[in-house]
C-alpha cells in the first residue's frame, strides 16, 4: 500500500484528534527524549504498521518508529511490534491516533485470517463488502487482503451490483440488466442479487457475469451451484455465521461475503498499548 493512500487520511485523524493542539502534553513537557514500547495484548494479525508509522512521522519528523515486524505478521499476547524514540511530547500526541488505526486494522486483518483457516481447501474465497467505516474504506479493505481475504468492489463506480430495490424499480431482473447494458455498456461486469432459484434462472438468462445468493440456506445455495454450473461466478452472502461458513463453502460457491469483518466490534479488539519505557538521552537503540 502506497503512503498516498493514507497520508490524508493520516492527516485527517490528526487534526481531528489534535484539535488546537495537546495542552497537556505541552504543559509538562518541553524538548525531553524517550522511549515508547508499543506492545501486543494479545495474539492475532498485525495490521497497519506503516500507518502508524506516518502517524509519528506526520506529528514530529524527528520521532524514529523501528520495528522487526510487517503487516501480515502473527503476532502473541506481550510481543514488542515496535519501539519509538524521540520527543516524548511527539510520542504522546500520535499514540492515540496510531493506536487506532493498528487496532482496528489488526482487528479486521485477525477476524479475516480466522475466517479464512475455516474455509481452507474448498475454493471459495473470502470478500469483505462496502460496510466500512466512513473515510477509512482502503484501509478496512488493505486490512482485509493483509488477512488473507478479497476485496468486492472499493466504491459505487467500480461494478454494476443490481439489488432487490433495482430489480423492483426495474419491474424484473431482465429488464434491470437490459437498462444497464443500454447505459453502461457490454465491457462493464454485472452482478445479480438473487432469493429463489427463479431467480437465479433469470440472471442466467441474461448472461451476467456474478450471481449473488442472498440469505439463501445452504441447502437451497447448493441447488443454485448446480443450476448455475460454471456459467457465472457465484456469490453467497447474507446472514452467513461462522459456524456456517464450511458448509456455506462446501456448497461450491466462489465467494462468500461478510460484512461483519470490517463493520461489527465483536472482531474488532486488536488491543495494542503504547507504553513510555523510558526518558532517554541516546536514540536509536536496537530492538
Amino acid at each position: 500500500m502506497h503512503r498516498l493512500v493514507y497520508k490524508d487520511i493520516v492527516a485527517n485523524a490528526l487534526a481531528e484528534d489534535l484539535g488546537s493542539g495537546d495542552w497537556t502534553t505541552s504543559s509538562i513537557f518541553n524538548g525531553e527524549e524517550g522511549k515508547a514500547l508499543i506492545i501486543a495484548k494479545e495474539a492475532g494479525v498485525l495490521a497497519g504498521l506503516p500507518v502508524a508509522e506516518e502517524v509519528f512521522a506526520q506529528v514530529d519528523a524527528r520521532l524514529h518508529f523501528m520495528t522487526n515486524y510487517q503487516d501480515g505478521s502473527k503476532i502473541n499476547d506481550g510481543d514488542c511490534v515496535a519501539i519509538l524514540e524521540g520527543p516524548v511530547a511527539g510520542i504522546l500526541m500520535g499514540e492515540r491516533t496510531a493506536l487506532n488505526f493498528l487496532q482496528r486494522m489488526s482487528g479486521i486483518a485477525t477476524a479475516t485470517r480466522a475466517v479464512v483457516a475455516s474455509v481452507h481447501g474448498t475454493g471459495a474465497k473470502i470478500s469483505d463488502t462496502r460496510k466500512t467505516a466512513p473515510g477509512l474504506r482502503l484501509l478496512d479493505k488493505y486490512a482485509v487482503r493483509v488477512g488473507g481475504g478479497v476485496n468486492h468492489r472499493f466504491n459505487l463506480a467500480d461494478m454494476v451490483l443490481i439489488k432487490d430495490n433495482h430489480i423492483s424499480g426495474a419491474g424484473s431482473i431482465g429488464e434491470a440488466v437490459a437498462r444497464v447494458r443500454r447505459h453502461c455498456g457490454f465491457p462493464v461486469k454485472i452482478e445479480v442479487e438473487t432469493k429463489t432459484l427463479e431467480e437465479v434462472g433469470e440472471a442466467l438468462a441474461c448472461s451476467v457475469d456474478i450471481i449473488m445468493l442472498d440469505n439463501m440456506t445452504t441447502g437451497r445455495m447448493a441447488e443454485a451451484v448446480s443450476l448455475i454450473a460454471g456459467r457465472a461466478l457465484v456469490e453467497a452472502s447474507g446472514g452467513i455465521s461462522r459456524e456456517r461458513l464450511p458448509e456455506v463453502a462446501a456448497t461450491g460457491v466462489d465467494i462468500i461475503s461478510l460484512g461483519y469483518l470490517t463493520n461489527s466490534r465483536a472482531f474488532l479488539s486488536g488491543r495494542i498499548r503504547c507504553i513510555i519505557a523510558a526518558l532517554v538521552g541516546t536514540p536509536h537503540s536496537p530492538l
